[in-house]
C-alpha cells in the first residue's frame, strides 16, 4: 500500500493559502512564503511517490542529498567571486559588499557551528561544553530561517515581475537610482526605457498618462535625478507636457509618496504604473501597498552581475523593515535554545 503522508495536504493547504492572497492582492510578501511551502511539500509528494514506484529512486535521492555540501561551497564561491565583480565595476561601497560578505558567511558559520560542536562534545560535560552547544543549534535554527525567508523572497520576486497587470495608469512612475556625475547611467536608462515603452503604447491606445520621474539630489549628484530623468524621457520623444518630475526624495517611500502627490496636483489621478529593476520589484510593490496606492510595479532588465548582490540588498531592506516580525518568528528559536540549556542544568 502507497503512504506518502501528510505533505500532498501541506502542499495543497499553502497552495490555497497563495492563490486566495494573491487575488487579494499580488503585492504581499506573505504569497512569497505560502508558494514556496506550496512548491516544497509538492516536491516532497513527488519524490515519496517515486521512491514508492520506482526501484532505486529513493537511493538516487540520498546521493543527491549528498551533493548539497559541494552546492553550498559552490553557492560560496560563487558569491565571493561575483562580491569581487561588483566591487571592480560599481565601486566600493557597503551595498556592493553584500555578495562578498554573503559568500564569506556560507563559509564561516558552518565552520563555526561544526567547531562548537566538536568542542562541545568531550568525555566531559562542563557547562561551556552544554553552552556551545546551544550556541550551535541557535545558529543552525537562526540560519535556516533566513535562508528560507530568502528563498521565499527570491521566488516570489521573480514570480511578481513575471505577473501581467492589466490597468490603464493615469500614470508611469519611474523611480530612480543614482546619477553618475550628473548623467543618467545604464541602470537607471533600463528603467527609463521601460516607461517610456509603456507610455508610448498607452499613447498608441489613446490614453495620455504622466510620466513622473522620481528621485531626489544625493549627496554625490549635482542635481536632482529626476531632472536628469525628465531630460532623458523628453530627448527619447515624450511629450514636455506629460513629464512631471518629482525631485525631493531621498528613499523607495519617498519616491512612492512624492510621486503620488505630484500626480495628484497635477490632477492626474488613478491607477499608477511603478517602473525599476526587476531586482526590486516586490519591495516597490510592497510599499506601494503599505501606501494604499492604486499601483502595480513592473520590472525592467538588470545586468546579470548585479542581480545577486541587488537581491540580497533588497532581501536585507526588507528584514529591516520588517525587523519586528523577524524577532517574533526567532523568538521560538531562542526559546528553544534556552529550554535546552535549562533542562542541562537540571540534569547535572
Amino acid at each position: 500500500m502507497l503512504t506518502i503522508g501528510a505533505a500532498p495536504v501541506f502542499a495543497a493547504l499553502f497552495l490555497f493559502l497563495y492563490v486566495i492572497c494573491r487575488r487579494h492582492d499580488p503585492r504581499m510578501l506573505r504569497n512569497g512564503v505560502f508558494l514556496t511551502g506550496a512548491a516544497f511539500f509538492a516536491m516532497v509528494t513527488v519524490v515519496s511517490v517515486l521512491s514508492a514506484v520506482v526501484p532505486g529512486f529513493g537511493v538516487a535521492v540520498g546521493l543527491a542529498l549528498l551533493l548539497i555540501p559541494v552546492a553550498v561551497v559552490a553557492l560560496g564561491i560563487a558569491l565571493i567571486a561575483n562580491g569581487v565583480q561588483m566591487l571592480r565595476a560599481e565601486g566600493h561601497s557597503l551595498g556592493n559588499l553584500l555578495s562578498l560578505v554573503a559568500g564569506v558567511l556560507v563559509f564561516v558559520l558552518p565552520a563555526v557551528a561544526i567547531t562548537l560542536f566538536a568542542l562541545s562534545t568531550g568525555p566531559r560535560t562542563t557547562t561551556w561544553n552544554v553552552v556551545g552547544v546551544a550556541v550551535a543549534v541557535l545558529m543552525v535554527f537562526v540560519c535556516g530561517y533566513f535562508a528560507v525567508a530568502f528563498v521565499a523572497f527570491a521566488v516570489y520576486s521573480i514570480v511578481y515581475g513575471r505577473i501581467r497587470h492589466r490597468i490603464e495608469p493615469a500614470a508611469v512612475v519611474v523611480l530612480g537610482s543614482g546619477l553618475i556625475r550628473g548623467e543618467v547611467p545604464p541602470l537607471l536608462r533600463s528603467r527609463l526605457d521601460r516607461g517610456l515603452a509603456l507610455y508610448r503604447a498607452e499613447r498608441a491606445a489613446g490614453r495620455h498618462p504622466a510620466l513622473i520621474p522620481s528621485g531626489g539630489q544625493g549627496a554625490d549628484e549635482p542635481r536632482p535625478e529626476g531632472t536628469a530623468m525628465a531630460e532623458y524621457l523628453v530627448a527619447n520623444g515624450a511629450d514636455p507636457a506629460d513629464v512631471l518630475p518629482e525631485t525631493d526624495s531621498r528613499s523607495t517611500l519617498e519616491n512612492l509618496r512624492f510621486s503620488r502627490d505630484v500626480q495628484t496636483g497635477a490632477g492626474r489621478d488613478g491607477p499608477i504604473v511603478i517602473v525599476t529593476n526587476n531586482y526590486h520589484v516586490l519591495r516597490a510593490a510592497v510599499l506601494a501597498r503599505q501606501l494604499d496606492l492604486p499601483a502595480q510595479v513592473v520590472g525592467s532588465p538588470t545586468a546579470t552581475y548585479y542581480v545577486p548582490s541587488a537581491f540580497l540588498r533588497e532581501f536585507v531592506a526588507v528584514i529591516v523593515e520588517h525587523r519586528w516580525l523577524n524577532l517574533i518568528a526567532c523568538a521560538p528559536f531562542v526559546l528553544f535554545t534556552a529550554f535546552l540549556l535549562w533542562e542541562s542544568f537540571q540534569q547535572r
